[in-house]
């Protein structure tokens, strides 16, 4: 998989299930052998992860959302820490 730019649009990985957990208070990602709690950074990261947005664009929102700038470095190290770990998966 090559690196992510600010044009590729990551998606949740094959065999992992990004949900809402109630009882954790968190964001999960649940795959066969068991479950990732993701803190709240990560979970805003994730769920914005939909194959149509670019990471540009979930920056973009990310620093509305929060009200922040300069984002951007650091949401694309999560991006390529995640699809190290087969989290996220782009073309």
């Amino acid at each position: 998989m090559n690196a992510p730019t600010g044009d590729s649009s990551p998606r949740v990985g094959a065999g992992f299930r990004l949900q809402w957990e109630p009882a954790q208070n968190a964001h999960v990602l649940l795959y066969p052998e068991g479950m990732v709690k993701l803190n709240q950074s990560g979970g805003e990261i994730m769920k914005r992860c939909d194959g149509e947005r670019t990471i540009a664009d979930i920056v973009s929102e990310l620093e509305t959302a929060f009200s922040m700038q300069g984002l951007d470095k650091d949401v694309l190290a999560f991006i390529e820490m995640a699809g190290k770990q087969r989290w996220l998966a782009w073309d």
